[in-house]
């Protein structure tokens, strides 16, 4: 289900605009899943570490315009 609503989100021109967290906390073997460092406890929720690598991969031009 996560995966058909994002693929909604990304295709679907409904929005501005468009940031894809997931690549920045998933395992690079199984893409599907967190990397063991960015969840430590639910698989569902980014520790802190995970938040932190998430704010890290956004680039601010595209939220301020500058």
């Amino acid at each position: 289900m996560r995966q058909s609503v994002n693929d909604w989100i990304k295709t679907s021109n409904a929005f501005d605009g468009v940031i894809e967290f997931a690549p920045a906390v998933a395992d690079k073997a199984d893409p599907l899943s967190f990397d063991q460092r960015f969840n430590d406890s639910d698989k569902l929720h980014p520790n802190d570490t995970g938040y932190q690598a998430i704010a890290d991969m956004i680039d601010l031009k595209l939220i301020t315009g500058r």
